[in-house]
């Protein structure tokens, strides 16, 4: 039996010019991360992290933490699989096309540029947001210029499928990702509903931790979003 975690990554930067980097929560919440595996004194013996700046750097700060204790953090395996699905795109193409097609999607456009406060915008954000990925989950879209809702699943799958057959047994590994990887990969585990991927996607915590044991043959969910070396709820976030 071997043990495979999934981290989202910690806190970035929301609303900021560059999103793809930790703020100073994330940091922390990161490194807390590698204190609490090492004193446990777990061992590890991969880890991957995904191609954005904010999964590399909560893996380098986490190694960081697990090192402190005179631990061996493996040098982290770069997987563009990991990568989070297609923001830019879905933002840039596929919003503009349904909010001239749906009204009720431009109003809700329109409330989260009209926003003017902090929690507003972050509550106007995701209403709009729920609804673009709703939409994109049923939209056919080939040959588009962002990536399908079919594609990113099968991208989800690759990886659960490589971590499994990978040689060796006993194996305990971390993979460093995004929200929306976590939430695919615990719906496609359960055989549950497109839809619930989302739904799983929006509780995933900043740094949260999702356990599953597996073989080559089987994997079952351990744990789902857990935080345990987050005692403090200033650094409960998920966002």
């Amino acid at each position: 039996m071997s043990f495979l975690t999934l981290i989202r990554h910690g806190q970035a930067s929301f609303f900021a010019s560059d999103y793809d980097r930790l703020s100073s929560v994330g940091e922390q919440q990161a490194q807390l991360l590698g204190n609490h595996w090492a004193k446990q004194g777990l061992v590890i013996d991969e880890v991957y992290a995904g191609p954005r700046a904010r999964q590399q750097k909560s893996a380098e700060l986490a190694g960081i933490g697990y090192q402190q204790s005179g631990l061996i953090w493996p040098k982290p395996i770069i997987l563009d699989d990991l990568d989070e699905y297609d923001l830019d795109g879905l933002t840039n193409h596929l919003a503009p096309r349904l909010a001239e097609r749906h009204s009720e999607f431009a109003r809700l456009v329109e409330g989260y540029r009209q926003s003017e406060s902090e929690l507003d915008r972050l509550r106007s954000f995701q209403r709009m947001f729920e609804t673009l990925l709703r939409h994109w989950q049923t939209v056919d879209t080939p040959g588009s210029a962002f990536e399908s809702w079919s594609d990113f699943r099968q991208r989800v799958h690759r990886v659960m499928r490589r971590i499994q057959d990978h040689p060796g047994r006993s194996r305990r590994v971390v993979l460093f990702t995004s929200g929306g990887f976590i939430g695919t990969a615990v719906q496609q585990i359960l055989g549950a509903s497109d839809p619930t991927a989302l739904e799983l996607n929006w509780r995933v915590r900043n740094s949260s931790l999702t356990e599953f044991v597996f073989t080559q043959d089987r994997f079952t969910l351990d744990n789902f979003n857990t935080i345990p070396h987050l005692a403090d709820p200033a650094m409960w976030t998920y966002r």
